[in-house]
């Protein structure tokens, strides 16, 4: 097929929220906050999970990669969307897109496989706790995390090489809050069918694997507490997982819902739709890093004593 109109891009317009002013203003505010919230959060999880010597546990160092994890994939995007809803100019660079699109994929794909790792220490520190300090030992966690992000490099890596290789034409609008690959691939003027099958292969080994993982793990989880007599054990047992399986569902839950659910771009709505599909890329963005500290600080004893003793050893110091 002939494409016509082919050109060289150097810049795409980042549609937003254009052509509603006072949605931006409320989405601005909205998002300062919520990013705030992820900074001094995830800030402070990291700090506590560093000060605080009982949290030198491989649960903790995941959590601390979690949470730097979170400080970085919301960096790659907020501040660029929050400058966009005031600017006249909003526009992004194609080498700048790249990057943004990068970061993106690659911070996305090792927070899937660092879920998965914590499922598995999970696993391990409930069904087999008496070989936990040898499986789980620091020649075992640390690797496990650093995989994680190599994965995620990497995998970003091919995808946005085999993106940013493709023809654009002349539309250069993106539909979207920020250069999210799929809206980007899109604007292609050539097949990306080659590009859907990488992106499936991929979904396939860093995305549903761990998710297998995660139903494994907590699968074997739930049998074993099952099997204590007390309900005050199977209380306690539970509670030292109940944080991970909350962020689990809320961080996967959002992706298969916004990935897997049924499109159709011939129904009368299909601006709604996408309005739909950025509130819900916003929410699995913003909401989903700003609820990890949350979560893990509201449903466990130690994050909490941990917090309260470095708040007391600040006034104390003063």
């Amino acid at each position: 097929m002939e494409w016509e109109n082919q050109t060289i891009l150097v810049e795409f317009f980042l549609k937003g929220l254009s052509g509603y002013p006072r949605l931006e203003l409320l989405f601005f505010v909205l998002i300062l906050i919520m990013y705030v919230v992820i900074l001094l959060g995830n800030g402070t999880l990291i700090l506590i999970s560093i000060l605080d010597s009982h949290l030198h546990t491989p649960m903790y160092f995941f959590l601390g990669n979690l949470s730097f994890l979170d400080i970085c994939y919301t960096t790659t995007s907020i501040p660029s969307t929050l400058v966009s809803f005031f600017s006249e100019k909003k526009t992004i660079s194609f080498t700048g897109c790249a990057v943004q699109m990068f970061l993106g994929l690659a911070m996305g794909t090792t927070e899937c496989v660092l879920l998965g790792m914590m499922a598995f220490d999970r696993y391990v520190a409930i069904c087999n706790p008496l070989r936990y300090p040898v499986i789980m030992s620091k020649d075992s966690f640390v690797p496990m995390a650093a995989g994680s992000w190599i994965i995620g490099v990497i995998n970003s890596a091919v995808q946005t090489v085999f993106v940013v290789q493709l023809p654009f034409c002349r539309n250069n609008v993106i539909n979207h809050f920020s250069c999210e690959i799929l809206a980007v691939m899109k604007l292609a003027c050539a097949d990306i069918s080659g590009n859907e099958f990488i992106m499936l292969v991929a979904t396939t080994l860093f995305i549903l694997t761990p998710l297998l993982l995660i139903i494994i793990s907590y699968t074997l989880i739930i049998v074993s507490i099952l099997k204590i007599r007390s309900s005050e054990g199977r209380s306690k047992v539970f509670s030292t997982c109940s944080a991970h399986l909350t962020v689990v569902i809320i961080f996967y839950g959002t992706i298969l819902f916004m990935y897997m659910k049924p499109k159709s771009k011939e129904t009368l709505h299909s601006d709604d739709l996408d309005a739909t599909d950025k509130l819900i890329s916003m929410f699995y963005g913003v909401i989903t890093p700003m609820m990890n500290p949350l979560i893990y600080s509201l449903r466990n004893k130690d994050v909490k004593e941990a917090v309260k003793h470095l708040l007391r050893r600040n006034v104390f110091n003063k």
